[in-house]
């Protein structure tokens, strides 16, 4: 066997560095289970694929199910280009179901998570397959050093390969997950299980996970259950994505269609971007973001609510910034939990539930501790007190600004918006 990974153009021209660092330490993990057998190639798979089968005489080509729309067009390229008799050979998917085999009772996909999540439990997966053994390397096909992003944004966590994330899976497992149910929410503990970018890259498999939660839920039932709903609320978005590829950048429901969006080039949304905006909660993500190339999932909630409701800017401008800054970017679920906030998507929250960053920042970072964390600024506000700095004398004396615009002002104008589109 030859492991290959092509670095495709089109994907790294997209990416940001936190993503690029990501892929360089997955990539250099992949060297070193393969025992340096892994050979990376730069150019388009389409071409180069094909010419590196015609180098080794390579009998077949094996890789895993692409199910967004850009890596299924691009498979359907390579097919088309390998030689006569070699196939294109595909195994498995990055998830525990294959997007696309769960289907209601008529056939038709699944259109809100409630439903879909119980199909899905009841079609059941696979067990993690086993390593083989005898496998037998290739050697001697040239390889190419990929150093793009590195020196990227800090990892916030630990590095990306298969070793790393097994020993991350199993510490959660040992001391984290008791408390997941309750914890989830709340940005400023450490209680979520940070294998998001693990899953992104495939340095563990969403059937290994399944198959460890299945050992443990002896007296943690509703963490188990908890976990196993943020693993199926993937595998839904990739569903959706599926189905409706045109999903990933544009209105899911045709319903807002006609909503007033504001021009993004901004100086709000610089600001947003920036982590300037005068919110603390929503400073505090976008920095992590900047930071770190990762957000607490209650966080990214909150800053994408503030872009689209309180700046009033369209949903996929926020998504393509999200998507170039995460080290665990991935198209459905990013742009799926986007249109959920933005009330465009499957089981969207009404476009009527407008976050309010104050409120949310008081019930999920009750003491502040992660408003502190990435907003130095404000580190001598004590306690709660942080998330509202007008009221808290001295707050602005490290040059934290003023809050670039009113959420209550800007909530009626989102609603008014909102009716004015519905007709």
């Amino acid at each position: 066997m030859l492991p290959v990974f092509v670095v495709d153009p089109t994907l790294i021209a997209s990416a940001g560095s936190a993503r690029l660092a990501a892929l360089h330490e997955a990539l250099s993990g992949a060297r070193e289970s393969f025992d340096d057998a892994l050979v990376v190639r730069p150019g388009r798979p389409g071409a180069g694929l094909p010419a590196l089968a015609r180098e080794v005489r390579a009998a077949s080509v094996h890789i895993t199910a692409e199910t967004t729309p850009y890596g299924r067009r691009r498979d359907d390229r390579v097919r088309a280009a390998l030689a006569p008799g070699v196939p294109l050979v595909v195994t498995g998917s990055p998830y525990a179901v294959t997007p696309g085999r769960i289907r209601t009772g008529s056939g038709t996909p699944y259109q809100v998570f409630t439903p879909f999540s119980r199909a899905w439990r009841d079609h059941g997966w696979r067990r993690p397959a086993a390593t083989p053994v005898g496998l037998r390397w290739h050697r001697g096909a040239a390889s190419e050093p990929f150093h793009v992003g590195v020196g990227g944004p800090a990892t916030g966590g630990s590095r990306v390969d298969e070793r790393q994330a097994l020993d991350r899976w199993h510490e959660f497992l040992a001391t984290g997950i008791e408390s997941y149910a309750v914890g989830r929410d709340r940005p400023d503990l450490a209680a979520t299980s940070g294998m998001s970018v693990h899953l992104k890259y495939g340095a563990i498999h969403p059937r290994t996970m399944l198959a460890d939660l299945a050992a443990v839920t002896a007296g943690r039932g509703p963490d188990v259950t908890a976990y196993v709903n943020e693993l199926c609320w993937r595998e839904f978005y990739a569903d959706v994505l599926w189905h409706q590829p045109a999903s990933a950048w544009a209105d899911l429901r045709p319903g807002l269609r006609s909503m007033a969006y504001d021009d993004p080039a901004t100086p709000a949304v610089a600001a947003w971007q920036a982590g300037r905006t005068g919110y603390p909660l929503v400073d505090a993500g976008m920095r992590q973001l900047l930071a770190e190339g990762w957000m607490h999932n209650r966080v990214r909630m909150v800053t994408a609510s503030f872009l689209v409701k309180d700046l009033h800017v369209w949903w996929p401008h926020g998504a393509r910034h999200f998507l170039a800054h995460l080290r665990d970017g991935d198209v459905a679920s990013n742009s799926h939990g986007w249109q959920w906030v933005a009330g465009t998507g499957t089981d969207a929250s009404p476009y009527f539930r407008v976050f309010n960053p104050v409120a949310q920042g008081e019930r999920f970072d009750p003491f502040g501790d992660y408003v502190r964390r990435y907003v130095p600024e404000l580190g001598h506000v004590a306690g709660r007190g942080v998330h509202q700095p007008w009221k808290v004398a001295g707050a602005y004396d490290d040059g934290y600004p003023v809050p670039i615009v009113d959420h209550g002002e800007e909530r009626e104008e989102a609603l008014r918006r909102y009716a004015a589109a519905r007709g």
